[in-house]
């Protein structure tokens, strides 16, 4: 195995690992960090991708928006992965951040489904 893929091996399993973390504190009941995780899943699962090009990028925001540009409005993604990202973004920094609007329930529910969704999307895209 390449250096290469054992760095997108590991990010996937990352980002595995977020995903397992976000539905065990979903049905804890634990909606911000649900979310928080989530959105983190999804983060990794699209940094494999990019990276698989050689694009790696130290902001979140550069990272969100070559997946967007490059993937998503190339084709290689659904459309709707735009604004499912947008959304874990919002409700990440809702979650971690905000005191006065907590993230609740299905928007928790939502997110890690959403983030399921990615992340298998990205695994499936990045198998030989």
């Amino acid at each position: 195995m390449t250096e290469s893929a054992r760095q997108i091996h590991s990010m996937l399993r990352k980002a595995d690992r977020k995903l397992a973390a976000a539905e065990r504190l979903l049905e804890t009941g634990d909606w911000e960090d649900a979310s928080s995780r989530s959105y983190y899943a999804v983060f990794h699962a699209i940094s494999a991708v990019l990276w698989k090009d050689g694009k790696s990028f130290s902001s979140h925001a550069q990272t969100l928006g070559t997946f967007n540009r490059d993937y998503v409005r190339a084709g290689a993604f659904p459309e709707g992965f735009t604004r499912i990202l947008n959304r874990l973004f919002k409700d990440r920094q809702k979650g971690d951040y905000d005191f006065l609007f907590p993230i609740e329930e299905q928007e928790a529910r939502d997110d890690v489904r959403d983030a399921r969704e990615v992340v298998r999307a990205c695994s499936a895209f990045l198998e030989p």
